[in-house]
């Protein structure tokens, strides 16, 4: 049985119909007609009893034990609960709180609570966004794509590979032109890539040009099949620079191979300030600094994020007025996944050899240095005018008070970035956010939770909906609210 809050006061509506009737859902631009006991397009209202409810419960946050908080005590003082500062226990998000759609309508719940003293109020909605789109880190030093590539699911446009940042592949994912401004195909695919993404799923990509990958909001990218385990330590100079100390007297030459920068010990300034003499080794690629080389190879995924499988490949013949028979190097790549140990023969060719156990020791070394590689998954969107209106008659006075820092930006409870400059811009990152927070209407547009918490005073001087407040004790006595632990050590909103 289908049930509701009783607070959902802007989201129900009565027909002079019979129940048996359609009914006409106003919470979206759709507009779906929905039959008795059926739901809409976004499987998120329904027709029940010839009322339109809200499907999911509205979610309510709670930091107590008994919903999963844990206390470390350190004192034995038996009227303290464990709380270095005091923190308010409950907080509402716009999860299962419904829209503001039709815009004219205050924000469905507007809810007062005192915190240490102080009267505050947080406005809740879910927001339609047209304007939203998924930013994905992958943590891997293997080469994904071109910048600027088309990222497609399902055969469909989707986004574009952006700029690499350190050790990790950057996605840029949905937005309008892809929602709206394709095919009606490619609008459905993105939406259902970027909800699936927001609410953790895992998700296959293919990038034009480059590799299929599975992406899953903190877990371990899959790259054409392959599990990748750890993130690189840092580019070929950074690892040089690292563990120079760690080779000095142990091999006469290191090569860390990287698609952006190589290292070379003998080279490099670390080496230089060690006293390790020159070895007459010769790269290929562009020399920048001393010890440093770029384009040593193409990008691809094979050893430091290049399109090798033979170290010795990026390598030119060694300096007979440097090089000596003898003469032992260290070829590895930034995650310690590739690595060979080479001697010089009497012609001055590498000769691949077992690797002593203090040199396997450093290759340990590197790998426990890198981080595991993940995926991160950050959800962007602009709350515009419509959805402003909720929350005051004066849109404008809002979008100054976050400026100001005196209204307070979370989406599902957990704390977001707020663009500089025009609008009320965020990215939140889906992994602090409760599960199941987001979800569509066929528009096709995402529906996302966003508060904003502010002084109740505050909040009168913005224009808002005074008369829609409702205390925090009645919100909690709704027939439909789901109370879900808060996830530590996401701090909470004041309110």
């Amino acid at each position: 049985m289908i049930t509701t809050s009783p607070l959902a006061f802007d989201m129900v509506m009565e027909t002079t119909s019979a129940a048996t009737d359609k009914i006409r859902c106003d919470a979206c631009p759709v507009m779906c007609y929905i039959k008795p006991g059926a739901a809409g397009a976004c499987d998120r209202y329904a027709n029940h009893d010839g009322k339109l409810v809200r499907v999911d419960p509205h979610v309510i946050l709670e930091r107590t034990v008994s919903h999963g908080g844990k206390l470390v005590p350190f004192s034995r003082t038996e009227d303290w609960d464990g709380k270095i500062v005091h923190e308010p226990s409950t907080f509402v998000t716009a999860i299962g709180a419904g829209t503001t759609y039709p815009d004219y309508k205050p924000a469905p719940f507007i809810v007062s609570a005192e915190v240490d003293g102080v009267d505050m109020v947080t406005v809740v909605t879910e927001g339609i966004f047209s304007y939203c789109g998924i930013k994905v880190k992958i943590d891997t030093d293997r080469y994904l794509g071109p910048e600027t590539a088309t990222v497609r699911a399902q055969g469909e446009a989707v986004g574009h590979v952006t700029t690499s940042e350190y050790g990790s592949q950057m996605l840029s994912l949905g937005g309008v032109h892809h929602l709206t401004g394709g095919s009606k195909k490619e609008g459905r695919v993105t939406c259902d890539t970027l909800m699936d993404l927001a609410n953790c799923k895992a998700v296959e990509l293919t990038i034009d040009g480059g590799a299929t990958v599975v992406v899953q909001a903190g877990q371990p990218p899959i790259v054409n099949g392959a599990k990748e385990e750890r993130m690189r330590v840092g580019c070929g100079s950074a690892t040089i620079g690292m563990f120079a100390k760690q080779w000095h007297g142990k091999v006469d030459e290191v090569v860390v191979v990287d698609d952006h920068i190589t290292g070379v010990l003998s080279e490099h300034q670390a080496g230089k300030l060690l006293d390790i003499a020159d070895t007459g080794i010769k790269m290929k690629g562009r020399r920048s600094t001393p010890g440093r080389y770029f384009q040593v190879a193409d990008p691809g995924t094979g050893w430091g994020g290049t399109n090798i499988s033979d170290p010795l490949a990026i390598l030119g013949p060694f300096d007979k007025k440097e090089a000596k028979a003898g003469l032992t190097m260290l070829m590895v790549s930034t995650t310690g996944e590739h690595s060979s140990y080479y001697v010089l023969d009497e012609a001055l060719n590498p000769v691949e050899t077992e690797m002593p156990a203090d040199l396997k020791f450093s290759v340990e070394r590197i790998q426990e240095n890198c981080e595991p590689a993940l995926c991160t998954v950050l959800f962007m969107a602009g709350a515009g005018g419509s959805l402003r209106a909720g929350v005051t008659d004066n849109p404008v006075r809002l979008t100054r008070s976050v400026k100001d820092a005196l209204t307070r930006v979370t989406s599902g409870g957990a704390p977001v970035y707020v663009w500089p400059g025009g609008g009320i811009t965020y990215m939140v990152d889906v992994t602090q956010m409760p599960s199941g927070a987001f979800g569509y209407v066929p528009t096709p547009a995402l529906v996302a939770p966003i508060e904003f918490t502010m002084k109740l005073t505050d909040y009168a001087a913005l224009g808002g909906h005074m008369d829609y407040v409702k205390p925090l004790s009645e919100v909690q006595s709704g027939e439909d609210v789901r109370q879900l632990p808060w996830q530590n050590p996401i701090p909470g909103p004041r309110a």
